[in-house]
C-alpha cells in the first residue's frame, strides 16, 4: 500500500538546514504523487490542527532562509496522553497517513 498523504513538521529549536530538509521532503513526496501537509509550530500545531497544504511553490526559494518556514515550538501538552490523542485526531481527520 502506498501512502497518499503525509505531513512534515519541525520541532524543538531552529537548526541549519531545516528549510532545505522540508523542501526535500515536499518535493520528493510530490514527485511520487504523495500529497504533503505542513504542520505549523511543531507538536503544538499538531495538537491544535494548525495545518497547511504544501506544494512546489510553498517550498521554492526557502533553502537560503534561516529558521524554519513551518516554525517550531516545544509542547508540554504533547507529553500527555490527552495531548497525543488530540494530535492523533487531527491527523486522522486530515487523512494523514505518515509523518
Amino acid at each position: 500500500m502506498t501512502m497518499k498523504k503525509i505531513a512534515v513538521f519541525t520541532s524543538g529549536g531552529d537548526a541549519p538546514g531545516m528549510n532545505a530538509c522540508t523542501r526535500a521532503v515536499v518535493r520528493s513526496a510530490l514527485s511520487k504523487g504523495v500529497a504533503v501537509t505542513g504542520i505549523l509550530r511543531g507538536y503544538q500545531g499538531m495538537i491544535e490542527g494548525d495545518f497547511i497544504e504544501m506544494n512546489r511553490n510553498s517550498v521554492s526559494n526557502i533553502i537560503q532562509q534561516g529558521g524554519t518556514i513551518l516554525f517550531s515550538a516545544r509542547s508540554k501538552e504533547f507529553r500527555t496522553a490527552e495531548g497525543r490523542a488530540k494530535a492523533y485526531a487531527h491527523l486522522k481527520k486530515n487523512k494523514i497517513e505518515g509523518i
